[in-house]
């Protein structure tokens, strides 16, 4: 299993789920990241503005903050590597980016229920 970290970009608390303006996709980023840690996942996010620390003690994170700037975020590490900058991951690529091979059947099930009866090919 992979050990994933999340640089996010200044946010108002930890999740930026907050205040009466949420941004829809952080709202959905926050529930992934909780069914990640539900199955198994190892993740963890830092805030550029209430931890600025652990963007410049991790030489990968300080160099792309000095190439790419702070528009530039979120960043996903995974095991220490760039995985992704510049958007959230999907509930499935969570998956896959932390190795656990099971969430990803439970996510293509989650995504066929929320279709409803008529999705796809089929029709009720």
């Amino acid at each position: 299993m992979s050990k994933m970290q999340v640089f996010d970009p200044a946010l108002c608390c930890s999740t930026g789920v907050c205040g009466t303006d949420v941004d829809q996709k952080l709202v959905d980023f926050s529930a992934d990241v909780d069914w990640l840690k539900r199955s198994g996942g190892q993740i963890e996010r830092y805030n550029l503005a209430q931890q600025p620390m652990a963007f410049a003690e991790n030489a990968v994170v300080k160099a792309f903050l000095e190439r790419s700037g702070a528009d530039a975020l979120p960043l996903i590490l995974v095991d220490g590597e760039i995985a992704l900058a510049g958007r959230y991951p999907t509930r499935k690529e969570l998956a896959r980016l932390a190795g656990i091979p099971g969430a990803l059947s439970e996510v293509a099930v989650s995504e066929s229920k929320t279709g409803g009866c008529c999705s796809g090919s089929k029709c009720c």
